[in-house]
């Protein structure tokens, strides 16, 4: 990797801060489960064990945090969302993902959310990442699991991830309806609502 892979206005790091709203949840694997809701045809849950049955896969990318750093060449393993998801069946009618995390806001107790649009949550390199860098995802990155979606900023990349809401209207996250961006999109310094 080199320097000409950092959108603008990012420095790189080989560490890799620990950035939350001050609760970090411990959930063990053989607690952790994921339910998939909303407009899909077959909701459901699955727990750690269903999880590591489907077909996993492994990448290498980037991950660039709003606040301005990032942190090239990772190297994760999990499952494809497209492949879940196609387990569920999105209706036709579905446009959005809402990705629900376990962690909520020590002062309201408001879950940790994050919207996407469908096309976007989709993307063959968007993942259910239980691994990073050979081991299991460390609990204060949001392991067990935690959704991983490379190209936007990390905030989409919700942390002990327990739910995804298929839905046909485009609801704020957490951090959007505090004003940051929609889209998220790094390169374009998607950082703040314009």
């Amino acid at each position: 990797m080199t320097e000409e892979s950092l959108p603008p206005g990012q420095v790189r790091t080989r560490k890799w801060p620990v950035l939350d709203l001050g609760d970090r949840p411990e959930i063990p694997r053989e607690a952790w489960s994921l339910e998939v809701t909303g407009a899909v045809e077959r909701p459901r849950r699955w727990t750690w064990s269903e999880l590591q049955e489907l077909p996993a896969v492994e990448a290498t990318g980037d991950f660039h945090c709003v606040t301005g750093w990032s942190r090239l060449g990772n190297r994760w393993a999990g499952v494809r969302l497209r492949d879940l998801a196609a387990l569920a069946g999105p209706r036709p009618e579905a446009r959005f993902l809402l990705a629900r995390g376990a962690d909520r806001d020590p002062a309201s107790g408001e879950p940790y959310t994050a919207d996407l649009p469908l096309e976007e949550a989709l993307r063959e390199e968007v993942l259910l990442v239980h691994t990073w860098d050979g081991a299991p995802l460390p609990g204060e990155h949001g392991g067990p699991v935690r959704l991983l979606v490379p190209r936007l900023y990390a905030w989409k990349s919700v942390k002990w991830v327990t739910g995804l809401d298929f839905s046909t209207e485009d609801r704020p996250g957490y951090w959007e309806r505090r004003g940051y961006s929609r889209r998220a999109r790094p390169w374009l310094e998607e950082r703040y609502a314009r």
